[in-house]
C-alpha cells in the first residue's frame, strides 16, 4: 500500500507547489504588474494503481479543487496564495482501505522577476506550505514546509518556453525524504488568435527514501482567452514512471482584474 500512498502524497505535493499558469505544472517568469491580479480556479481528478503481487492490486482515485489568488505588489513582484481542497480513496482488490477529504496545506509564495530583456525573463519564487491539512488523514504533512524555485522564460513568437528548477524542504514525521528537487520544462504555442497549445515535462525526487526511481510526467493541454480578462483551460497529465500518478485530468478558469 505504501507505493500507492506515496503516489497520492506526491500528487498532493505537486498540487501544492504547482501554482503556474493552469494547467501547467511549470511556472513562467511573468508578473502581474502593480495593482493588478488574477484569481485561478483549478479542478483535477486522478487515478493510479500499483500491482503488489499476482493477487493484490491497489488503486487510488481522488482529486483537488483549488483557488489561487495572485496580486502584483510592484511591476516585478507578486504574492500568491493557494488554498486546495483534496479528496482520495485507496482500494485493494476492490475493497476500500482508506479514504479522506478536506482542506490541505495552504501555500503562500512570493515571485520576483529580476530580468526582462530581449525576450528573456528570469525570476525566483520562494514560498511556504502551512500545516492546515489533517496529517492523520493524509491531507497534509503536519509541518511547515519551504521551497525555492528558479524560473527562466524565453519568448519567440508564436512560442514561449519556461524552465523551472526547484528545491522543496518536505518536513514529515515518517521515513520519507525531506529534501526534494524538481526540474520541469513547458512550452506554449499560439496556434490561432486566443488559443494556445501547451506541453509540459518534468521530474522530481521520489519521496520514498529507499527509491531512486523518481516521478516523471508529461502533460498536454490547451488554453483559450475569452476576452482580455477570462481564460479557460484543460489538460491531461500522464506518469512516465511508476512512482508518478498514472493519469490526471485538469480544468481551470482564470479571472484577471
Amino acid at each position: 500500500m505504501k507505493c500507492v500512498v506515496l503516489s497520492v502524497m506526491g500528487f498532493f505535493m505537486m498540487t501544492g507547489i504547482a501554482m503556474a499558469g493552469h494547467p501547467l505544472v511549470t511556472d513562467d517568469a511573468g508578473t502581474q504588474g502593480t495593482g493588478k491580479g488574477q484569481v485561478e480556479f483549478g479542478l483535477s481528478f486522478f487515478h493510479d494503481k500499483d500491482k503488489i503481487d499476482e493477487l493484490t492490486t491497489l488503486k487510488a482515485e481522488g482529486g483537488s479543487a483549488a483557488i489561487g489568488v495572485t496580486m502584483g505588489l510592484t511591476d516585478s513582484l507578486d504574492v500568491v496564495l493557494n488554498v486546495p481542497y483534496l479528496w482520495f480513496s485507496v482500494d485493494g482488490n476492490d475493497a476500500r482501505l482508506d479514504h479522506a477529504s478536506g482542506l490541505s496545506d495552504i501555500n503562500l509564495d512570493v515571485k520576483w522577476r529580476f530580468l526582462d530583456k530581449d525576450g528573456w525573463a528570469l525570476a525566483v519564487k520562494s514560498g511556504i506550505g502551512l500545516p492546515s491539512g489533517d496529517e492523520d488523514k493524509g491531507l497534509g504533512s503536519g509541518h511547515t514546509h519551504y521551497r525555492m524555485f528558479f524560473i527562466a522564460s524565453k519568448s519567440f513568437e508564436p512560442m514561449a518556453l519556461h524552465l523551472n528548477l526547484g528545491y522543496v524542504r518536505h518536513e514529515n514525521n515518517t521515513d520519507e525524504r525531506k529534501d526534494i528537487w524538481h526540474a520541469s520544462l513547458a512550452a506554449e504555442v499560439a496556434v490561432i488568435k486566443d488559443l494556445k497549445l501547451l506541453g509540459n515535462v518534468g521530474i522530481e525526487r521520489n519521496l520514498a527514501s529507499g527509491s531512486e526511481n523518481h516521478p516523471a510526467f508529461i502533460l498536454g493541454g490547451i488554453s483559450y482567452d475569452i476576452g482580455k480578462r477570462i481564460t479557460v483551460d484543460a489538460g491531461i497529465k500522464y506518469g512516465l514512471t511508476s512512482p508518478e500518478t498514472e493519469w490526471t485530468y485538469l480544468a481551470g478558469l482564470t479571472l484577471r482584474f
